[in-house]
């Protein structure tokens, strides 16, 4: 009884808890404004899970300033239909949906296949997509929901990309890769043994397990970008609590509290977007710069656990042998 407390019912209330005080600390603080970005002509950006959301607040901000940008999603007609809200806007916006379903990794491979089909560069990389508290089950191949698309998927996306993002960077114009993490990765537990969630399963805990893992990948990556000299940087964003549908498989009754609240509390999408673009294009971090951990347009610490070498080379390691990779 005590270890299903622990494992299945404690993670639930640490997590409530986390978002008390982090909506707490929104209402206290000042809400970053992004400034005035350069224009973006000539580069390219893929966004996953852009046709909604904070995804889509980052797409339609980077169409606007010229990039050509990615939407890679599941759902085609939401993609679609934000392109044309897109169009909507900015007549002219280079903007375009391609399938892309991290809960596959056939789906993965097959979206990155395409794109280098076509010799575009890659400038920035945002992965945004992500669950949150989903019931329990497996992707297509046989990961923990939580730790297959929030993280798994998103690490072969970036790792199959890699060359693009080195070839398309440069020492005075770095490309960048922006993992979207969240405050609920401070509360994570990562067992390498167990990372499936196969001896206890609580969604919750697999959803802050998924976050604490992206951020490790994300500091990780950038310690192996830095060590080989290749210009590309890569950062983690905390978007904070914002308003979109990533709390739908909330317990019922916390659904509809939920509901009112971020209607008065919680930051817009374009709100949650400004840190993940501005550690996406400004001229203040380039060389290298957007890196680390960020929330609120300023770097933050992250829990001790993440700056742990060990955990960091380990959990890439696993992840590669997971993956199949060299």
């Amino acid at each position: 009884m005590f270890t299903f407390f622990r494992c299945c019912i404690l993670p639930a209330i640490k997590l409530y808890w986390l978002g008390f005080r982090v909506l707490l600390g929104q209402l206290l603080s000042k809400t970053f404004k992004l400034p005035d970005m350069p224009k973006q002509e000539g580069k390219v950006a893929i966004v996953t899970g852009g046709g909604k959301g904070i995804g889509f607040e980052v797409t339609l901000h980077l169409a606007g300033l010229g990039a050509h940008v990615i939407i890679g999603g599941r759902d085609e007609q939401q993609g679609l239909d934000a392109i044309a809200r897109i169009r909507e806007v900015y007549r002219e916006a280079k903007v375009e949906f391609q399938t892309l379903d991290l809960g596959s990794l056939q789906s993965v491979r097959h979206f990155v296949q395409s794109f280098k089909k076509r010799h575009l560069p890659l400038n920035i990389l945002v992965n945004n997509a992500g669950i949150m508290l989903a019931p329990e089950g497996r992707t297509e191949d046989g990961f923990e929901k939580h730790f297959g698309v929030n993280y798994l998927g998103h690490f072969l996306l970036t790792w199959l990309l890699l060359d693009n993002l080195k070839q398309s960077g440069t020492s005075d114009c770095f490309s960048r890769v922006v993992n979207v993490s969240s405050s609920a990765h401070c509360i994570g537990d990562l067992k390498l043994s167990d990372l499936n969630s196969c001896e206890y399963y609580s969604a919750h805990a697999a959803y802050c397990r998924s976050k604490l893992a992206l951020l490790l990948f994300s500091l990780q990556l950038q310690r192996v970008l830095r060590a080989g000299g290749a210009p590309v940087s890569s950062c983690a964003v905390d978007p904070g609590m914002v308003h979109t549908a990533l709390y739908q498989h909330m317990w019922a009754p916390l659904r509809l509290a939920q509901g009112v609240i971020a209607q008065l509390l919680f930051w817009t999408p374009k709100e949650g977007a400004a840190t993940v673009l501005y550690t996406s294009l400004s001229p203040a971090l380039e060389g290298g710069r957007a890196e680390d951990y960020w929330a609120n347009g300023r770097r933050q610490m992250t829990s001790p656990v993440t700056s742990d070498p060990q955990l960091q080379l380990s959990l890439w390691e696993t992840s590669m042998q997971l993956l199949g990779l060299q």
